[in-house]
């Protein structure tokens, strides 16, 4: 508190300062045209009332105001004389504008802070929305592998001498698909907290965008051996600013999701084109396409896609990460049918 006064007390210090040395250089130019040296201290006097909280500044600012006019800029000089024509209206039309701003000031300032407080109140309403959506998406996205991968290693455990090599090494090979979709979905919630802790903001720094896609086809080759898919990216070089790790992992998730659920055996598409303020990204595939009645929750974290083989692999989470991602980049992401399958489009400011 004591801080703060000492501050507002600087502030009205340095703009009276200011408001003399002008009206002294202003009189020494014009010095037949002295009257309208008050139109400088009227000026420094909203500034005082404005940049300050409580009337006590902008009476002070009123009384020196005053003060320096009769002192410093009315015949005869250097001597205070109030019983000239006029000041005890310039005092108190100053007083008036003092206590006029000071006021509309203060209501403005309240008026502010509630807007703040009414949209923190919006965003952290969103924020526990978007985390609702993921716990529900999580709490059965992950119980599903995890009982699978239970169940294949218990019949592995308890019917080793009965199983034959085929029998264990489908159950082995569904452990570990069902492991890797699950280390996905765990460096996608670490995604989100990432984010979450920066208050929905991202560091970013300026990234190649054909390495980053590199950097992303390469992750899910990695995972999905026999994920087929094309990239196309422009000749000329992109330098975008962005946090490379989420961007990556939004990359993964859209091209996995075109890969698995689409239902098609046909590559999917990445193209990357770019605007005067933007970089394009887009996942095309040739499949299925989405759910017309879904469309409006797609993001939500909800989402499942239909005549999907592996029920546990949902799209939902996947979605709502990536939105989560692009928009604390400050972009936008949406999705639409074509004509043979389903496109999901993301963008990211240049700067």
């Amino acid at each position: 508190m004591k801080k703060l006064l000492t501050n507002h007390w600087f502030i009205t210090f340095i703009t009276l300062t200011a408001a003399t040395i002008l009206a002294f250089v202003f009189f020494y130019l014009v010095p037949q045209n002295s009257a309208n040296i008050a139109l400088l201290y009227i000026l420094a006097l909203l500034v005082v009332t404005l940049r300050t909280t409580g009337y006590r500044y902008g009476i002070f600012a009123a009384l020196f105001s005053v003060i320096c006019i009769n002192f410093l800029f009315t015949y005869p000089y250097f001597h205070l004389n109030f019983t000239l024509t006029g000041y005890p209206i310039t005092f108190i039309g100053m007083l008036a504008i003092t206590l006029i701003t000071a006021t509309t000031a203060a209501r403005l300032k309240k008026q502010a802070a509630i807007i703040a407080e009414r949209e923190k109140t919006i965003k952290e309403a969103e924020r526990e929305k978007i985390r609702a959506n993921l716990l529900r998406a999580v709490s059965h996205d992950l119980r599903t592998p995890l009982t699978s991968i239970i169940g294949a290693s218990s019949s592995f455990l308890e019917g080793e001498d009965y199983l034959s090599e085929e029998e264990k090494r489908e159950l082995i090979t569904n452990i570990n698909n069902d492991s890797n979709w699950l280390l996905n979905m765990v460096e996608n919630l670490l995604s989100v907290t990432r984010i979450q802790e920066d208050g929905q903001k991202v560091k970013k720094s300026p990234e190649v965008v054909e390495e980053v896609v590199s950097e992303a086809a390469g992750r899910l080759k990695k995972r999905l051996p026999d994920a087929q898919f094309n990239i196309h990216v422009p000749l000329e070089f992109l330098m975008v600013p962005m946090d490379a790790i989420l961007i990556e992992q939004a990359l993964i998730n859209l091209l996995e999701n075109a890969v698995i659920h689409s239902g098609s055996d046909r590559p999917a598409e990445l193209g990357i084109t770019e605007n005067e303020e933007t970089i394009i990204f887009e996942i095309k595939d040739y499949g299925r396409g989405l759910d017309d009645s879904q469309l409006d929750n797609l993001f939500l974290g909800t989402y499942s896609a239909s005549e999907t083989s592996d029920g546990h692999k949902g799209m939902g989470i996947g979605l709502s990460i990536c939105r989560t991602i692009v928009e604390a980049h400050g972009g936008q992401i949406s999705a639409r049918n074509h004509e043979h399958g389903a496109v999901f489009t993301f963008t990211l400011p240049k700067t």
